[in-house]
């Protein structure tokens, strides 16, 4: 399967406040947030805005 991407963004880590980079994905309808400083990782669906993959070292699951 192709994804295309049709927007990047550089954006502020949530997790440790690093430039990070969130991807708009047109063909598979998701949004990736990912930081390369701390292995931040976020995949929502863009329709529902529903968490589909989440990896965020350093913070405590509760």
């Amino acid at each position: 399967m192709l994804e295309t991407t049709e927007t990047t963004q550089s954006v502020r880590c949530p997790n440790c406040g690093s430039m990070a980079e969130r991807e708009y994905i047109v063909s598979s309808q998701v949004v990736q947030t990912q930081c390369p400083a701390c292995d931040y990782l976020m995949v929502l669906c863009s329709r529902t805005n529903k968490v589909i993959e989440a990896y965020a070292p350093g913070i405590p699951v509760r």
